[in-house]
């Protein structure tokens, strides 16, 4: 009777031993993989393709006329070159969260009342 109970003890230390590596390589992986979820759908998604440093312009009229060049003329988009141009310009303030500078994301939001504009949808 003594052996089952150290059999036992020693079964279950070895898997929470086991549990706790499993979840740190886990933890340790998710963080490095978020990072580089947005980036890879920046750099790779179907949306469209954009040119180098387009959300970094100075004025919003450039973002939106960036954007809409991109999408009128990106092949790997799915749906309607506007709805493509708006939903990237979204995507990049929100994955920007609370770390984009007041002015930045002023500027961000004023393209897209500009990208509305350029795309005759006001």
């Amino acid at each position: 009777m003594m052996a089952a109970r150290k059999t036992t003890k020693r079964k279950t230390a070895r898997k929470s031993a086991s549990r706790t590596a499993s979840t740190a390589r886990r933890k340790r992986g998710s963080k490095t993989t978020s990072k580089r979820w947005s980036q890879r759908v920046t750099k790779e998604s179907d949306a469209l393709d954009l040119k180098a440093g387009v959300f970094k312009q100075t004025s919003a009229k450039k973002i939106a006329a960036s954007l809409k060049a991109s999408a009128e003329h990106s092949e790997r988009r799915k749906s309607g070159a506007y709805r493509s141009a708006l939903s990237m310009l979204t995507f990049y303030i929100n994955r920007a969260g609370k770390t984009l500078p007041k002015t930045e994301r002023s500027r961000l939001e004023r393209a897209k009342v500009e990208l509305r504009h350029q795309f005759g949808r006001d």
